[in-house]
């Protein structure tokens, strides 16, 4: 579970969780890491008492056996511990058995529901990389190994980890915050917008620009570019000879230099020198030039 928020960047809580059965309900082990700028700031593991009989199929996953949990608190005994890092958070758990079985064992023990907001780490794998794993499939073990991610499987701690790193590299090749992906994974994998909502308004001010979008903007992405083109932009995928404008996220403007700059920036770059007449615009400025964009704040 996790809760990054700009692309290039994570600050979050990641938590996950084994269960003794095929009860959800019977968690026998959490473990929770922390981003902080996209790299881990600080790990926390727990076994946890199900009380409950243990499957011998689970032991075979996890290893955690009764044995194990001799002596270990419940997991009313550790909500309090829990509850810090998931309140009020974005908490990514890959599939949603994590956030199921959370909030079956606060029932069983009559706690309150930990009031966060999820993320499926599945699902964003699903629409950063569509074609990526149709066929080994989205699985996180397959996925971390893909992606080069250090990974042992069926470890609390470990699933934490690896789930947040996976969504920061989703959202460092996709160029999407987190909001962006709260609403993206809303959405079909292969959205189908009509073509009304990109086409430029002629009466725009902007007519005739070629926009293109990169960095982490304070608005999801379709959006920007539905508003753009109200404005009269047309909207490029990818920078191209054909580009007059690429809008950059402002955090991203005042936060990164040289080779750490997005794909499409170093593009731009290139195409300024080589003599093509690109404009390199903040986000900020964008919505100054542009009234539609203005009108909707």
């Amino acid at each position: 579970m996790g809760h990054p928020y700009a692309a290039g960047n994570m600050d979050s809580s990641d938590a996950y969780v084994e269960t003794a059965n095929s009860d959800l309900e019977s968690i026998c082990q959490i473990g929770v890491v922390t981003f902080d700028d996209g790299v881990v700031r600080s790990e926390w593991a727990c076994l946890v008492d199900p009380v409950d009989y243990f499957d011998p199929l689970n032991v075979s996953i996890h290893g955690i056996d009764e044995e194990a949990v001799a002596g270990a608190p419940t997991f009313d005994q550790v909500y309090g511990k829990l509850k810090p890092f998931l309140s009020d958070a974005i908490v990514v758990s890959h599939t949603h058995f994590d956030r199921v079985a959370v909030q079956r064992v606060c029932e069983k023990y009559s706690l309150e529901e930990i009031s966060c907001t999820w993320l499926d780490s599945a699902r964003v794998v699903r629409r950063a990389w569509p074609d990526r794993y149709a066929r080994a499939g989205y699985g996180l073990e397959s996925v971390a190994a893909d992606l080069g991610i250090s990974y042992r499987a069926h470890d609390a701690l470990e699933d934490a980890r690896a789930a947040g790193l996976v969504v920061l590299r989703a959202m460092q090749e996709a160029e999407l915050s987190i909001a962006d992906w709260i609403v993206r994974v809303r959405s079909p994998i292969f959205p189908t917008p009509s073509a009304a909502d990109y086409q430029p308004n002629p009466e725009g001010p902007l007519f005739g620009e070629v926009v293109c979008f990169t960095g982490a903007l304070t608005i999801p992405r379709r959006d920007a570019a539905s508003l753009a083109a109200a404005s009269g932009c047309s909207i490029g995928k990818g920078v191209t000879k054909e580009t007059t404008l690429l809008v950059v996220g402002d955090q991203d403007v005042r936060r990164l230099a040289g080779h750490e700059l997005s794909s499409k920036q170093r593009k731009a770059e290139q195409l300024i020198a080589s003599g093509v007449k690109i404009r390199i615009l903040t986000e900020a400025d964008f919505r100054r030039i542009a009234p539609e964009l203005r009108k909707a704040e």
